[in-house]
């Protein structure tokens, strides 16, 4: 378990690898791309407007090697030179810069990209929480809008993964709805006891899944008691499996806005990690998304 960030930073190292960044031409972009070079050894391919990124990082004091600087036109094609030198083997991780994540996802999309994986993408927003002992992922807020069972298999196998890989030895996930109880009228409660049956098969990876739950009982011990919900996760619980994107995406926001979380997102699934996180967000998400994602 990691109470914050700060924890999580101790498992960092040189991880070397190659980050190729989709509409780099931004500040916060270069500022967290910069950093990654220096404190985790990375090196970075930068696809955007070359005398942007040369503006920025002279003001950054960073004097890039013109070779890691590759030009590119409008966002579509940003997305596409970067997918390409990715599927070329050029690079390790996708990130993506100052560009709409649907621009970049559909270069990642293209079966002739050879990026996308076999199975379903899904995004990870980890998000430290002033309201929550420990971090917590939320998932997913990013890629699917309505998700069908399906498919959520796949997310949470990816969302499990990814925490067996954070040094997680058996991820506690809330399969979240507005009820704990089950009914044929509200759909997902009906497919977040399929989750829970299927997790107790050993169906779902190494994990244990409670649904239908509700947000409360999902994170509040004490609310838990006061209801007489019995419960192996109940304010323990590691992933917030949401029932669609808008859940997602309001829940993160809502947090970070409102209640001052930090957020690192990452694009599960395919072939390479996908670093993702907001336009708006700080260098210092930015730089914590590349580093989680190469974990």
């Amino acid at each position: 378990m990691y109470r914050n960030f700060e924890e999580l930073k101790s498992i960092k190292k040189d991880i070397r690898s190659t980050l190729v960044v989709a509409a780099a031409h931004d500040m916060h972009t270069l500022e967290a791309v910069f950093a990654a070079a220096v404190e985790l050894k990375t090196h970075y391919l930068l696809v955007g407007n070359r005398e942007k990124i040369i503006t920025i990082s002279d003001e950054l004091g960073v004097s890039p090697d013109p070779e890691t600087i590759i030009d590119g036109g409008d966002d579509a094609d940003c997305a596409r030179i970067a997918v390409d030198l990715i599927g070329a083997g050029r690079g390790d991780a996708l990130m993506k810069g100052i560009l709409e994540t649907g621009t970049l996802l559909k270069a990642v999309l293209k079966k002739e990209a050879g990026v996308r994986g076999s199975g379903t993408l899904s995004h990870m927003a980890l998000l430290e929480s002033p309201g929550y002992h420990k971090l917590v992922g939320i998932t997913d807020g990013g890629m699917i809008p309505g998700p069908t069972l399906e498919q959520k298999i796949d997310i949470v196998k990816n969302a499990v993964v990814y925490f067996k890989n954070l040094g997680y030895e058996k991820p506690k996930v809330a399969a979240l709805c507005a009820s704990e109880t089950v009914s044929p009228k509200i759909q997902e409660t009906v497919e977040a006891a399929a989750l829970q049956e299927m997790c107790s098969r050993g169906e779902l990876g190494d994990c244990i899944l409670e649904g239908p739950i509700s947000f409360d009982l999902a994170v509040s011990k004490e609310s838990a008691s006061i209801k007489g919900f019995h419960s192996e996760i109940s304010g323990e619980t590691d992933i917030l499996h949401v029932p669609n994107i808008t859940v997602g995406n309001v829940l993160v926001k809502g947090l970070i806005y409102w209640a001052g979380a930090k957020m690192a997102g990452t694009i599960l699934g395919a072939k390479v990690p996908i670093v993702l996180a907001s336009r708006g967000a700080s260098a210092e998400e930015k730089l914590l998304s590349i580093m989680i994602s190469l974990i």
